[in-house]
Parts: C-alpha cells; structure tokens; sequence
C-alpha cells in the first residue's frame, strides 16, 4: 500500500493505495456502507477511485480513518471475511496501541491473538478483548466484568471449543444459575430440563456457533460437552476441563465459593457477569462483586473489566447501556 497526505491549514487529506482491488468491494460494503460508517463516527470524507482512497477531514481523524481501514484490508488479505460488526468495532479501536499494532502487522499474515475453531476464526475486537484473549489463553481463572454484547462468554466458549479440540482438555463444562428474571420459573411446562434450558440458550447458541451441530449434539450426548444450572455443580471435583459460569452476578457468596471450590487439576476456569444487572432479591448479596474483592491479586486468576464502549452489538446498543448505567435523571 502507498500513502500520500497533503495539509492546508485546519483541514487534511491523506490517499491510500490497496495492492488487491479485488478485497476493495468487501472492504468497502455494500452501496459502500462500510466506508459511510467510518465517515459518520469520525466526522471524514472519503472518496474512492479504483484502488486508491481519498480521505479529508481533520489530521487526527483522517490518521483513523486510515488506520481503520489498512486493519479491516489486512483481515480480507489474510482470508477473514468482514461484517458491520467488525467496521463498528475497528472504530472502537481507532487510536489505539492495539490497533496500531494490528495496523503494522505484516500483510498476509496471521495475527498474532485468535481463536480457531471449527466453524470459524475469531479475532479480537476492542482493546479488553486483546487482554481476554491473552489471559484465556494464560490465566488458571478468569473474571469478566461488564455489560451484554461485549463478548465476555462468546470468547469464553470459543476458547474452550479451540482447547476441547486440540485435545488439551477432555470436557468443557457450561453453567449459568437459573435465576427468575421477573418470570416464574415454575409455571414453565415440562420436566425440570425443559424448565432450566431457556436460561442455558445463550451458551447453546455460542456453541453451535463453534461447531458443526451434527459435532455439538454427538459431544453432548458423550459427555465431552454438558451445560447444566449452577446446582449440578454441588459435590464435583472438575479435572482437565474448560469450565465457564455464565450470568456469575446471580450467584450468592456461597454459591460462588461452591463453584470455585470444583476447580481440578488440569482444568480452566471462566466466569463471567455483568455487576449491573443482579436479579438477586438482594443485588448486595452477589457473589460475583464478593468473590472479584476477595480474590484480588491472587496469582494465577485474572479480572477483565469491559464498558458499555466495548459493546460490539449494534452501536446503539452501547448507547442504551451507557444510559441505564448513567446517573439517574429526574423524571
């Protein structure tokens, strides 16, 4: 790639030139929507004409613009395929020694932090997903903090799918409490399994988002995959197993300490939870906010803390987050 800038006074412009015109239709979007969002959230304008870019606007914002789209070329040159997800979350990034660093990546090669499973490649997308997927890969236990949609337990379980394939553990353990959220859950028709798995949906998407299903229902049904209430857990030691507690702020303290406690040798332990959003009858009495306080500083254990920034959701989705944890407005 070729980069030119030019300045005038308070206003810049820079050209950048792709080497590959056949990535310039994904890196663009479709009707160009890729280039519009960059345009909208840094306040640019950019114009394309064969393989080269133009980008005007402010010095600094132009730099990130830049920036933004040598990453998002480098993904497509390297065989990943690019959604609307990514551009948000690029620009998320923009101005940061994350992206910076995946901007100097050498073109055609693979970056340095991803996960691979079966079904697809996934690479970090904010700045605490680069230090999740460190610590995923390092730390015995991990805490991830923070709202919805930051991919807390969707990096979690790739992770576990990536290890419970390469054989470098034999089970891979999903839990969640089956807290009432405002339902009930006794009204719910069926036996007690058809009861508890509307709470473990979300851990049965991530996976089959991993995996084959043919793959996810033949390891469940071995045993090599079970997802179970937090309940199950009571009395079990779990050796070489990848071990992920979802929704960890309705936990209790003892519950918590239960769960803890099953940690075996060989084994990797995840939990996750969003501090705001306890549905406790008594939010103080969570024991994920008991357990990251204790904890803190052990060795071996690793706290991850994602803000509603990091949402790579649809970017209003951030902005719902961020207005429900804001201070509270007069009525």
């Amino acid at each position: 790639m070729v980069k030119k800038a030019t300045a005038e006074a308070d206003r810049a412009r820079l050209e950048v030139e792709f080497d590959k015109p056949q990535l310039l239709g994904p890196l663009f979007g479709q009707y160009d929507q890729n280039l519009i969002t960059v345009e909208n959230r840094l306040g640019v304008y950019i114009a394309a004409r064969g393989n080269r870019v133009a980008i005007e606007g402010d010095a600094h914002a132009i730099a990130q613009a830049r920036d933004i789209l040598t990453s998002l070329y480098n993904r497509l040159a390297q065989g990943q395929r690019l959604d609307s997800g990514d551009v948000e979350a690029a620009v998320a990034m923009a101005g940061t020694p994350s992206m910076e660093g995946l901007v100097r990546a050498e073109e055609g090669r693979a970056p340095a932090l991803m996960i691979r499973t079966r079904r697809k490649t996934i690479v970090p997308r904010s700045p605490t997903q680069i230090r999740y997927v460190e610590a995923l890969a390092k730390a015995d236990i991990i805490f991830a903090l923070g709202p919805a949609g930051t991919g807390k337990t969707y990096l979690a379980v790739a992770q576990a799918v990536s290890q419970l394939v390469a054989g470098s553990v034999d089970r891979l353990i999903l839990s969640r409490p089956a807290v009432e959220a405002g339902e009930r859950l006794g009204f719910l028709p069926g036996d007690m399994k058809d009861k508890v798995d509307p709470y473990l949906r979300p851990l049965y998407d991530a996976l089959y988002d991993m995996l084959p299903a043919e793959q996810v229902e033949r390891r469940l049904a071995s045993g090599e995959i079970e997802i179970a209430p937090l309940a199950f857990m009571r009395g079990r030691t779990l050796a070489n197993a990848f071990i992920i507690l979802d929704e960890a702020q309705n936990t209790t303290p003892l519950q918590m300490k239960m769960f803890l406690t099953r940690f075996g040798e060989g084994s990797r332990m995840v939990i996750c939870g969003d501090p705001n959003q306890v549905d406790l009858p008594d939010a103080s009495k969570s024991g994920l906010a008991d357990a990251v306080r204790k904890l803190d500083g052990i060795p071996g254990m690793a706290t991850l803390r994602f803000s509603a920034r990091e949402v790579v959701r649809h970017p209003i989705v951030g902005r719902i987050v961020e207005a429900y944890e804001g201070p509270p407005q007069d009525a």
